[in-house]
């Protein structure tokens, strides 16, 4: 049976990320420090505690499990706005400490890492759809430290090991199971505040209007959080076939191929809940802009991956996990 470490795994990403593992008869190996994961979400897993740069941890994790054959690297920390408070902490958390953790994969023989990375690289401000070959524009230290990672990881896989990045915008919704999922209770992200703005029964800001894109307000790319998981168990068993002695480096893109509106958005939201949520126009905010959406041909042709799940079941598995979550996750 196929064995992998999933770095951050009591986090959402990959947390969902273990569930498909065992869904697929791939036995997870969870590495987290709980900075940000859930200790619940690492119940009935091989679960380790300790952080990514702590060498003797992640010896001991070879020396119990000498059968690992990949690592996936989900640690890390991923607000925007904390980034820019505090980057010095970012910096040290996302790229120093992805570093030490490469460096310990290494000595312990691991040559296979998928890492989660973010389309927030991209040159993305005018709703235009980005490819892996389109300019990189990293707008927040957060940004920033994927792309430095993505630039090390490439350099270190020359003579280290290989490294698979999956970029991805907005993941939505949770384990259609309902294991995991969103561990925040308010959450900045534009669905969180949709479903905040609905449970207290008041309008939804939409800020901007007069972007250029079908509708005018701004487009992200929304992907459940189930279909990404499934992505990433595509590049464990695949990635022998993606990367090789000449190739040891490369991205793929996750996404819809379309992107979802502020205004489809909400109305996705409508057509699932019962009371329909009302809208405001409102002004941009500062920083604000168009947005922008991936195309996933790479994905498609290199891991046969699409994504199955539509926003509304992301919605509908966002909700449905709310009570589970305050349930669960008492503090």
């Amino acid at each position: 049976m196929v064995k992998v470490l999933i770095a951050g795994g009591a986090g959402y990403i990959g947390s969902t990320v273990a569930s498909a593992c065992l869904d697929a008869g791939i036995t997870p190996v969870i590495l987290d420090s709980l900075v940000r994961g859930r200790r619940e979400f690492t119940e009935g897993r091989t679960f380790y505690e300790g952080d990514i740069a702590d060498g003797a941890v992640v010896d001991r994790i070879f020396s119990d499990h000498p059968d690992i054959s990949a690592a996936v690297h989900c640690a890390a920390l991923i607000v925007v706005p904390e980034s820019v408070a505090d980057p010095i902490g970012y910096y040290e958390a996302n790229v120093s400490k992805s570093l030490s953790f490469l460096s310990h994969l290494h000595r312990n023989g691991c040559d296979r890492i998928v890492f989660s990375s973010s389309a927030s690289i991209y040159q993305a401000e005018d709703g235009s759809p980005v490819n892996e070959d389109s300019p990189l524009a990293p707008q927040s230290p957060y940004a920033r430290t994927k792309a430095h990672c993505e630039q090390m990881f490439a350099d270190i896989a020359v003579a280290g090991p290989r490294v698979l990045s999956l970029r991805y915008f907005n993941p939505v919704g949770a384990d259609p199971e309902l294991r995991t999922g969103l561990q925040l209770k308010r959450p900045s992200h534009a669905l969180g505040v949709l479903i905040q703005a609905h449970q207290e029964g008041r309008p939804f800001p939409i800020t901007g209007t007069n972007y250029p894109t079908r509708d005018g307000t701004g487009i992200r790319d929304y992907v459940h959080v189930w279909d990404l998981a499934a992505a990433h168990v595509a590049a464990i068993e695949r990635f022998d076939s993606i990367l090789t002695d000449s190739k040891r480096s490369t991205a793929i893109n996750l996404g819809t191929g379309n992107g979802t509106t502020v205004r489809e958005l909400c109305d996705a939201f409508n057509a699932v809940v019962s009371t329909p949520l009302a809208t405001v126009d409102a002004d941009p905010r500062p920083g604000d802009v168009a947005g922008g959406y991936t195309k996933s041909d790479r994905a498609a042709g290199l891991l046969g991956w699409t994504p199955k799940l539509s926003l509304e079941e992301a919605i509908r598995s966002a909700l449905e996990w709310i009570p589970v979550r305050d349930e669960r996750l008492k503090d």
